[in-house]
C-alpha cells in the first residue's frame, strides 16, 4: 500500500538522534554488561578477603580446589555458592585466571549449575561462563561442555534479572565463535527470548539483547527471520525513534541486519519502518544517516511500491543534501547517489539493471 506524505506517521525531531553524542567515530555496539556483582554492606564486609585475592592472579592449585568443591558428590548448598562465587570473581578480575580456569576442567560443573534450582547459585554460573567468555580461547570450550541450551533455559526463566541479563551476555559472546555457534544459538530457541527482553527488559537489558540480536543475525541468516517471525522489527522501530532510549544506533543496526532478507523487508515497511529512517537521514548523526541510507537502499532494491513510499516520504531532498555534504564518506555519497537514481524512477517495474553507483561502490 502507497503511503501519502500527508498522513505519515512520522515524528518531526528537532535534534540529532545520539545514543552519546556524536557516535560518528565510535562503534554502535560496545562490550555487553558487565558482571555487576553486589552485596549487601553485611555481605560485603564478610567477603572482602575474598574480592582481594580474586584480582590477583589464582595458583593452579586453588582453582583446582573449587572445581574439586563443584564436583563433589554431595555438596553443602553454602560450599557450592562459595565456589562458584570465587570462580565468578576470579574469571571477572583477572585475564590470566580465565585460561587458567577453563583448563582445570571448571566449564563443565559450571554448566551443571545453570540447572540447579538456586536462584543465586544459577546466577554465579551463569555469570562464571560470561566471564569465562571473555576470552576467545575458552569459547569453543564452553559450546563443546553443552553450554548453549543451559544459558538459552537460564535467558528463559532465571530467577534473578542479572541471571537472564548475563546469559543474554553469555550467549552473545559465543555467537561470535562462528557462524555454527550462532545458529545453533537460533536452534536452541534465544532469538524470541532476546526479542522479548528488547520489549520488556531494563535500560541494560534492552542493550544486552540488541547487541546479541545482532551477532546472532550477522552470524547465521536463518537467525534474521526468527528475528522477523518473533516481532522484532516493531521495538527496534519504536527504539530508533525515541532518542531518549539511547538504543538508536543498536537498533538501527539490527534493523538493518534484517532487511537483508526479503521478510525484514517487508516487516520494515509494514511496520512504518519508512518515515522512521527517512527521518534518520535527515537529522540523526553521521553513523545514523549512514546506516539508514543503507537500510532504505535495500528495501528499495527491486521493490517499485517501497520506491513510491520512500520518495513520498520526502527522502529526496536529505539524501541529496548528503550526496553533496563535504563531512560524508565517499562511498556513503555514491551509495546515497544511488538511492536518489532509484527514487527518480519509483515505478519501475524491476530494478533487473541496478543503477551502476551501487555497483561500483560493492
Amino acid at each position: 500500500m502507497e503511503s501519502d506524505a500527508s498522513t505519515s506517521p512520522r515524528r518531526r525531531s528537532t535534534s540529532c538522534y545520539s545514543d552519546s553524542g556524536d557516535s560518528s567515530c565510535s562503534e554502535p555496539f560496545s562490550e555487553c554488561g558487565s558482571d555487576d556483582l553486589s552485596f549487601t554492606p553485611a555481605a560485603a564486609a564478610g567477603i572482602h578477603r575474598i574480592l582481594l585475592s580474586c584480582v590477583a592472579e589464582a595458583s593452579e592449585d586453588a582453582i583446582s580446589s573449587l572445581v574439586a568443591e563443584l564436583e563433589s558428590p554431595s555438596p553443602s548448598l553454602d560450599s557450592l555458592r562459595r565456589a562458584a562465587m570465587e570462580l565468578r570473581l576470579l574469571a571477572k578480575h583477572n585475564p590470566d585466571n580465565r585460561v587458567r580456569i577453563a583448563a582445570a576442567g571448571a566449564v563443565r560443573p559450571l554448566v551443571a549449575l545453570l540447572s540447579h534450582p538456586d536462584p543465586l547459585l544459577q546466577e554465579h554460573g551463569v555469570t562464571a561462563l560470561l566471564n569465562l567468555s571473555l576470552c576467545d580461547e575458552n569459547k569453543a570450550i564452553i559450546v563443546e561442555a553443552g553450554a548453549i541450551r543451559p544459558l538459552v533455559g537460564a535467558l528463559k526463566s532465571a530467577a534473578s534479572p542479572a541471571a537472564r541479563e548475563n546469559a543474554a551476555c553469555a550467549l552473545l559472546r559465543l555467537a561470535q565463535l562462528d557462524g555454527s555457534a550462532a545458529a545453533a544459538i537460533g536452534r536452541a530457541g534465544a532469538v524470541p527470548l532476546l526479542v522479548s527482553l528488547l520489549e520488556t527488559g531494563g535500560t541494560r537489558g534492552k542493550k544486552d539483547a540488541a547487541t546479541a540480536l545482532y551477532a546472532l543475525c550477522s552470524g547465521a541468516r536463518e537467525n534474521r527471520l526468527r528475528a522477523v517471525e518473533a516481532g522484532a522489527v516493531r521495538p527496534l522501530l519504536d527504539l530508533m525513534a525515541d532518542p531518549e532510549s539511547g538504543m538508536v544506533d543498536k537498533a538501527a543496526y539490527v534493523l538493518h541486519s534484517l532487511v537483508g532478507s526479503s521478510e525484514g523487508r517487508s516487516a520494515a515497511v509494514e511496520e512504518g519502518g519508512i518515515p522512521v529512517l527517512v527521518e534518520m537521514v535527515e537529522v540523526g548523526t553521521s553513523r545514523q544517516k549512514e546506516i539508514a541510507t543503507l537500510s532504505l537502499l535495500q528495501i528499495c532494491e527491486d521493490n517499485a511500491v517501497y520506491r513510491t513510499m520512500v520518495a513520498r516520504e520526502g527522502a529526496i531532498p536529505p539524501l541529496v543534501a548528503l550526496s553533496q555534504s563535504s563531512s560524508a564518506r565517499p562511498k556513503l555519497k555514491t551509495k546515497a547517489e544511488a538511492l536518489i537514481e532509484m527514487l527518480r524512477q519509483p515505478r519501475s517495474p524491476s530494478l533487473r539493471a541496478r543503477p551502476a553507483a551501487v555497483v561500483a561502490a560493492e
